[in-house]
């Protein structure tokens, strides 16, 4: 089976979801994570620190140059991730559309290169 990443994308700071419904979302990710695993598809997955705690790493002739704060000078970053494995690209979509609706963030899918691609 293919691998995939299902990347939920946020605005720094803000969320698609109201407030209010926090609590419920992250019970409802749970409840996914816990589906991917029953049925297989589960690799890993993880909800990643604000931006602002993020450091780039550089290597600039021969330097190492490091500083604060996310690589993209954007306000949408990538707030969590899984990795799943799943038959093709459509049962890939089905599972983000599950999770999009767990999380209430729009989630990118996109497919790990494999050694078999040119």
């Amino acid at each position: 089976m293919k691998q995939y990443m299902l990347a939920v994308h946020m605005v720094d700071g803000a969320s698609a979801r109201p407030e209010q419904e926090t609590p419920q979302a992250y019970q409802d990710v749970d409840d996914f994570n816990a589906e991917l695993q029953a049925a297989g598809a589960w690799v890993f997955a993880g909800g990643l620190h604000p931006p602002s705690t993020a450091t780039v790493v550089r290597s600039q002739g021969g330097q190492v140059v490091v500083t604060d704060g996310p690589f993209a000078e954007t306000k949408e970053q990538l707030g969590g991730f899984w990795v799943i494995q799943a038959a093709d690209l459509d049962a890939a979509l089905e599972w983000a559309a599950k999770g999009s609706a767990a999380c209430r963030e729009p989630v990118e899918v996109r497919p790990f290169q494999g050694p078999d691609e040119e």
